[in-house]
């Protein structure tokens, strides 16, 4: 459960940064936008100011200085540092600049400004002597709606302005990541309570699959042996020989549901050949190996029971390649396959069935050890010798109510609890 909460609050934490990078970059994008608009707002505004009558001069044939002193001297000079006017046809008719920046005018001339073809205000901006400066373009029109000429404003912004105007963006910036990060906590519990629905329901479904899948398995393994336990304790050594080779998780779950899926295709068998009390001639052999492929044909039926192919159809093959039912060879044969033959047929030698007694552990680990490198992976099986003797004795000594409570708790870690650590025996 902590795990869950870590995932949670890790993709949360990384939703949010993401959210927040992109909102704040618009917000953050769109103010400084605000702040030239604001400007060229300003601009348009002082241009608005020209009355009728000294709209007519814009194209007066004798506009002259008149205009300059007429025009330039009822705008707020403080707002700008250059004000320039052109007439309809984009001829410039007066000028004022304002002497604190007497080189200004110069660096107009060498960086000319275009005219506004869309009739609308157009700006841009430029850093001059360390300070930023706006130069907006503004058409003046007529009451009537039509084109008077053109002003043009450039505005020195001083420090103070424009930290203020950037302070206003960085207060919409922190209030929108502020509101994002609200967000995101208030979600927290909601997606918490949805995931916990969604793992008491999706624990459900995989416990009622792994139910069946021993069912089946037991049926199976009772049908054999009379008795289901040979499926438990070969399970069991499946497993702690997999921990042993340090496979992983996914790898376990799989070789747990070959294990009980192992022999499932002995329900095609019949029974004069599966409860035959002697050896079995070559026919009958080869009718008794058939329970491989179609345990592969039972499996393929069901996708959740995919996960046993591996065991199903190769625990027969053998590392010198005479095995059945592809003569498969060393690594060609999953290791899965690899590790089951092991545990399958040490558990065979080992145990009680109705044709033959259980041989002592020594006897059995000698016959096993000898087809080190023909039958079984010598690599596999050296593990193996080095886990087995005190797991063999505490499950011989076991009850079967015990080696199937075992067997529940590999079941419970491995499909249920995969983060935690090893269960124990």
């Amino acid at each position: 459960m902590l795990t869950i909460h870590r995932t949670i609050l890790r993709r949360l934490f990384l939703s949010w940064l993401l959210i927040s990078t992109l909102i704040g970059g618009a917000v953050f994008y769109y103010g400084i936008e605000q702040i030239d608009d604001r400007l060229v707002a300003m601009a348009t505004a002082e241009s608005g100011k020209l009355s009728e009558s000294k709209l007519s001069l814009i194209n007066s044939p004798n506009h002259g200085q008149g205009l300059l002193h007429t025009v330039l001297g009822d705008f707020a000079r403080e707002h700008f540092v250059v004000i320039q006017f052109y007439n309809r046809e984009k001829k410039r008719i007066g000028e004022d600049v304002n002497p604190t920046f007497p080189d200004i005018e110069d660096y107009l001339k060498q960086n000319p400004h275009g005219f506004p073809f869309d009739n609308v205000p157009h700006y841009q901006k430029f850093v001059f002597h360390d300070q930023t400066v706006l130069q907006a373009m503004v058409p003046i029109r007529d009451r009537h709606g039509a084109l008077a000429g053109y002003f043009e404003g450039v505005f020195a912004i001083d420090e103070a302005t424009l930290g203020d105007l950037r302070s206003e963006v960085l207060v919409s910036l922190a209030t929108t990541l502020i509101a994002v990060l609200i967000t995101t906590l208030v979600l927290y519990p909601v997606i918490l309570s949805l995931n916990r629905n969604v793992i008491r329901q999706a624990h459900g479904l995989l416990l009622g699959n792994i139910e069946l899948m021993e069912v089946l398995g037991s049926a199976i393994a009772m049908r054999d042996s009379d008795t289901n336990i040979h499926t438990n304790r070969v399970s069991i050594y499946a497993v702690r020989l997999a921990e042993a080779c340090g496979l992983g998780g996914e790898a376990i779950r799989h070789l747990i549901a070959g294990a009980f899926l192992h022999d499932v295709g002995k329900i095609g068998i019949a029974d004069a050949i599966l409860f035959k009390p002697g050896s079995l001639d070559e026919a009958e052999l080869n009718v008794m190996r058939t329970h491989v492929t179609l345990g592969v044909d039972i499996i393929k039926k069901a996708a959740w029971l995919g996960s046993a192919r591996d065991v199903v159809e190769f625990h027969h093959e053998r590392y010198d390649g005479s095995g059945y039912p592809k003569g498969l060879r060393g690594e060609e044969i999953p290791v899965n396959a690899r590790i089951f033959a092991i545990v399958d047929v040490f558990d065979a030698l080992t145990s009680q069935r109705p044709y033959k007694a259980p041989l002592p552990f020594g006897e059995a680990m000698a016959l096993i050890m000898k087809d080190a490198g023909r039958h079984f992976d010598p690599i596999l099986l050296a593990k193996f010798s080095a886990i087995i003797y005190p797991l063999y004795g505490g499950l011989n000594q076991a009850s079967d109510a015990d080696v199937e409570r075992q067997l529940r708790s590999l079941i419970e870690h491995y499909f249920f609890n995969p983060e935690s650590s090893p269960a124990s025996g």
